[in-house]
């Protein structure tokens, strides 16, 4: 009986040495008044550390990275830096990720916010939380220059026949679910460059490419002649750039929405969109919240 009892002690002890321990480790935990523990928000753990870091995906003019130096630089990245120093935190640029796992690495608490352009449409609008835009895109229906199958009706793009070139878990795989269910698509990674989709368009391995102008842009000036925008007049979509935060972190959102309205109305972000637009009018500002006197 004494055996047992001594032994009955002894473990005890090892458990609450083991707890403790435990303890120690939840630097990411609140305790609630009933005692039980919840995590902390990606907010409360940005303002306790003072650091943001954020995830990227490499998408110019908005976010580039040097191979040979790691510099990073670009629309987002510049107005990203801006509005940290502006809040009085630091931040870093973590890891390169696909436009199919990103959200996924936010559920993970891999990184607090995705630092390049995510478009905001309903199927992120779901899953996560986006900041205000910091400028549109329009996005063009291209084909090849010498094909007029779909001009005057995009409707005939939604047919087996045709082939649509999206990239795996972008929003151009969206568009094509939605508006041509119909169209066979010719898919590409999630890493894929989209210069690569005009490649594939050119070759005749699809029909049509959905991107924004200003990869179009640079892809004429190598291969001029070659490519042409049906829908010049009226884009497929119109998309917000938005950064990206896991979902219900609205005092994270909130917290960046005024850091970046603060940069969109005295003028920063448009030096710093004309500063990386290779030509007119590639991007649609967010039109200023007021009217003259």
């Amino acid at each position: 009986m004494k055996i047992n009892h001594k032994f009955r002690i002894l473990m005890a002890l090892v458990i609450l040495v083991a707890l403790s321990g435990l303890g120690g480790c939840k630097s990411d935990t609140n305790t609630t008044s009933n005692g039980s523990l919840e995590r902390k928000s990606v907010y409360e753990r940005i303002v306790k550390n003072g650091k943001i870091r954020a995830a990227y995906i490499t998408y110019p003019p908005a976010l580039m990275k040097d191979t040979k130096t790691g510099a990073m630089s670009g629309i987002f990245v510049e107005v990203l830096e801006k509005a940290a120093e502006n809040l009085g935190l630091e931040l870093e640029w973590t890891e390169e990720v696909g436009w199919a796992s990103q959200i996924a690495g936010l559920d993970a608490d891999r990184y607090d916010m995705v630092g390049s352009p995510v478009w905001m449409n309903v199927v992120r609008g779901t899953k996560t939380t986006m900041s205000v835009p910091v400028y549109y895109s329009g996005i063009g229906v291209y084909t090849r220059l010498n094909d007029d199958r779909f001009d005057g009706d995009m409707s005939q793009i939604n047919n087996p026949n045709v082939k649509v070139g999206v990239i795996d878990g972008e929003t151009s795989s969206v568009i094509a679910a939605q508006d041509f269910p119909d169209a066979q698509k010719y898919s590409s990674i999630e890493l894929t460059d989209i210069s690569q989709k005009f490649l594939d368009l050119t070759s005749k391995k699809c029909d049509v490419v959905f991107a924004e102008p200003f990869y179009a842009h640079e892809y004429l000036k190598h291969n001029p002649g070659t490519i042409k925008n049906i829908a010049s007049e009226q884009p497929i979509r119109l998309f917000g750039n938005a950064y990206m935060f896991k979902k219900n972190e609205f005092q994270m959102k909130h917290m960046l929405d005024v850091a970046i309205q603060d940069l969109i109305y005295s003028g920063f972000v448009d030096k710093v969109i004309k500063k990386y637009e290779p030509a007119p009018n590639l991007f649609y500002r967010v039109a200023q919240p007021y009217m003259s006197p």
